[in-house]
């Protein structure tokens, strides 16, 4: 057996046996690819390979949005920002059946329409507007598991931190590019919700809001219009050239700040705490950055993911087949893996197959990237999952019955993102980005 396919072995073993004893992940894919990395070369060029590789993997201009775009998603949520968001969607929302979980489902994804992160929209709105659930006599099962469902909107909808993790490795795909893709499948994400979350409002009696006059709608508009105005600024600045993604992400910040300063409900003794949790954030995200460029390294020596294309493509050559067996492995992985690592892990091995018949690199990107959120909202490991059922205090095995029904609903959005290509690529497209 060669060296190449014993480091391979030794990886593979190693971060599934590290996993298996609970490791955090980052930690077992560091682990084993440093030890897969020491059977192919001496221990001295091993250590410089491996710290050239993790120095390569994080030395990118995009990634300084990551720390940014989580920045100012915690100033938001700790600002005041993220109520008014709420006002603005309680206008869309409040005739719908269960006009609070509708609500819900609408205010993440204008939160996450302008944090990026569905933990920090799922967290936000359950705080703010579960207990407002609960008095109108919503179950809480039902509350947490319309929030938990919702919640990934803000991962599909920019800006989304994914999004740029995946431009990374995808070469040659811009950042604008990915942004503007993901708003009609986010899109279609909360509306296939607030379907559900309606016919099941509809069957336990949860009745409609109470009509909202003029002159209130005219006010919750007017104070909501600031918040919204960072969407149009970030993204708009993009699309127009202005700044990148990486400036426009610090704008975010400094509008973030100035806005809560406005609004006075963020005091300045809590930036130290905002501070800290987001450096937090962004340092198990750059950390599996890292580590996962080792695993790259490693897996392209032992020539891994030509093993996997030559297998997959064994199983059949009908392009349709083949999108359906990743589709099926990406779900697995999700339930199993933070998105960040798994589209380190997964881009450089789907990526080069889908090319081979002409699909476009957005639209595949967003395809991973829709599979991956799945991951976030389902068990064991489901970061969304996991804050929904905090925040409401429930327990996962009464939210999962109830999650199931949404979970049916997002497998078909899946598909029809996965099959109908201009659901992706219409805007994209349109602005001339691919």
């Amino acid at each position: 057996m060669s060296a190449a396919a014993v480091a391979g072995i030794v990886m593979i073993v190693v971060i599934a046996l590290l996993l298996v004893l609970g490791f955090p992940i980052g930690l077992s894919i560091g682990a084993g690819s440093a030890l897969a990395i020491l059977v192919i070369l001496p221990f001295d060029r091993a250590m410089i390979t491996a710290a050239m590789k993790m120095f390569t993997g994080a030395n990118s201009f995009a990634l300084l949005a990551i720390p940014f775009f989580v920045l100012a998603g915690n100033l938001m949520n700790s600002g005041g920002i993220a109520r008014r968001l709420i006002g603005c969607a309680q206008l869309v929302a409040h005739r719908l059946p269960g006009s609070l979980a509708q609500t819900n489902i609408v205010a993440n994804m204008l939160f996450g329409a302008i944090s990026g992160s569905g933990v920090a929209s799922a967290s936000a709105m359950g705080s703010i507007l579960g207990p407002m659930e609960e008095e109108e006599g919503y179950a809480k099962e039902y509350s947490a598991a319309v929030n938990i469902a919702s919640g990934p909107t803000g991962m599909m909808i920019p800006p989304s931190n994914i999004m740029i993790v995946y431009t990374t490795v995808a070469s040659g795909v811009s950042v604008a590019a990915m942004f503007m893709a993901g708003y009609i499948p986010g899109i279609l994400w909360g509306v296939v919700c607030m379907i559900v979350a309606g016919i099941m409002a509809k069957r336990r009696k949860y009745i409609s809001g109470q009509k909202i006059k003029a002159k209130e709608a005219l006010i919750t508009l007017w104070r909501g219009i600031p918040s919204l105005l960072m969407i149009v600024i970030v993204i708009g600045g993009i699309l127009k050239g202005v700044f990148t993604a990486t400036e426009g992400s610090a704008i975010a910040v400094v509008y973030a700040f100035v806005l809560s300063l406005i609004y006075r409900s963020l005091k300045l003794k809590d930036l130290p705490k905002i501070l800290l949790d987001s450096v937090k954030t962004t340092a198990v995200i750059e950390f599996l950055v890292c580590v996962s460029s080792i695993m790259s390294f490693v897996m392209s020596y032992a020539k891994i993911p030509q093993l996997i294309a030559n297998s997959i493509l064994g199983v059949s050559s009908n392009p349709i087949i083949i999108l359906l067996i990743m589709n099926l492995i990406l779900l697995i992985v999700g339930t199993f893996m933070d998105p960040t690592p798994a589209v380190l892990i997964f881009t450089p091995i789907f990526l080069p197959i889908v090319q081979t018949w002409g699909m476009n690199p957005v639209h595949f990107g967003l395809m991973m990237v829709m599979n991956l959120c799945v991951g976030t909202m389902t068990p064991p490991v489901g970061a969304i999952l996991f804050a929904g059922c905090r925040i409401s205090n429930v327990a996962i095995e009464q939210v999962i019955r109830i999650l199931m029904k949404f979970f049916v609903a997002v497998i078909v959005c899946l598909l029809l993102v996965t099959f109908i290509p201009q659901l992706t690529l219409a805007i994209p497209q349109a602005l001339g980005l691919c």
